[in-house]
């Protein structure tokens, strides 16, 4: 068994995801990823979820559509999915696909549990 590459935490029912790599570019790698969140909405029944992308410098066209899979997956459950600490970048890649418009972006993972209704700290 592979090691996982999501750091998964909870916090008052929202599901905070880390990304644990910071290029995601390698095919292998991000179907590894995609298994993995997919098993969070699928077997464990995660449907409010942040991904964290404060590790990730790199990303892979390949990854949006593992990304859209995610959100079409948690709004099959009425859940939903936001994005944090998204690095310019890559947040160029969203845009220039016209993704910049599918998912709700925020700063931070504070933020984004906000955005839930989760105060911390």
């Amino acid at each position: 068994m592979t090691a996982s590459r999501l750091l998964v935490q909870d916090f008052a029912g929202v599901t905070v995801v880390t990304l644990a790599d910071s290029s995601i570019i390698d095919a292998a790698i991000i179907d590894s990823i995609g298994k993995e969140l997919y098993a969070l909405v699928d077997v464990q029944n995660k449907r409010q979820m942040v991904l964290d992308f404060t590790n990730v410098k790199t990303l892979s066209s390949h990854s949006l559509g593992v990304l859209l899979t995610l959100k079409k997956k948690i709004a099959e459950i009425k859940g939903m999915l936001a994005l944090c600490a998204v690095r310019k970048e890559i947040s160029k890649i969203f845009s220039l696909t016209g993704l910049d418009k599918q998912f709700a972006f925020f700063p931070d993972d504070a933020a984004a549990l906000q955005s839930f209704g989760v105060r911390v700290k």
